[in-house]
């Protein structure tokens, strides 16, 4: 004859349902209380940073307004970003941001040389409709500014979809190279890092 096993009392391990006690006090721990105080921290570093500058001088009482902005903000964005992406390594991302600065730089000097040096009838704009297998609107959205960033492309429309981006070009004599160095130089890099 088996015996049937002791029913384990209320909290114990491998019992159904915490008491409310159990709840509450895994609610209160010091983890969820500063994620809820703090669910971006990113974004409230950067609001604190982005109020400093726009004030553009050192001031107690800035610093202070900066970090309650930065704390303010962010609780109050926090329901719009339910499911916000996973960004991969800060190494990735300084690299990622590294690339588009020495991209700008370089684009700036052809644009120069284009604006003061090339004849206007050689000169070949025009109109290239980027496939996109980025699918997070924070990744799009990133790549849509580095091509906005960088001297001689504009990112103009996206489709509705969300799977195409319509971009401008000031001088492609070859837009397939440039249709090329978006999907592998940009999009393929924020692939790796918005997972």
């Amino acid at each position: 004859m088996t015996r049937a096993p002791a029913p384990r009392p209320a909290g114990a391990p491998g019992a159904g349902t915490a008491p409310p006690a159990a709840r509450a006090r895994r609610r209160s721990r010091p983890g969820s209380l500063v994620r809820r105080l703090l669910p971006h921290p990113g974004l409230s570093l950067i609001v604190a940073l982005v109020w400093m500058m726009l004030v553009n001088r050192f001031a107690w009482g800035s610093l202070v307004f900066a970090a309650v902005l930065g704390l303010i903000v962010p609780v109050m964005t926090a329901p719009y970003w339910p499911d916000r992406p996973r960004v991969g390594s800060p190494r990735r991302i300084a690299a990622y941001v590294g690339i588009v600065l020495i991209d700008i730089a370089k684009a700036n000097i052809a644009v120069a040389r284009i604006v003061l040096f090339l004849p206007k009838r050689d000169l070949r704009p025009c109109w290239l409709t980027v496939p996109l297998d980025l699918t997070t609107p924070e990744a799009i959205t990133v790549l849509a500014a580095t091509i906005t960033l960088t001297p001689g492309t504009v990112s103009c429309d996206l489709s509705e979809d969300g799977h195409a981006l319509l971009v401008h070009c000031l001088h492609a004599p070859d837009p397939a190279a440039v249709l090329d160095e978006i999907k592998t130089r940009y999009e393929a890099r924020l692939k790796e890092i918005f997972r």
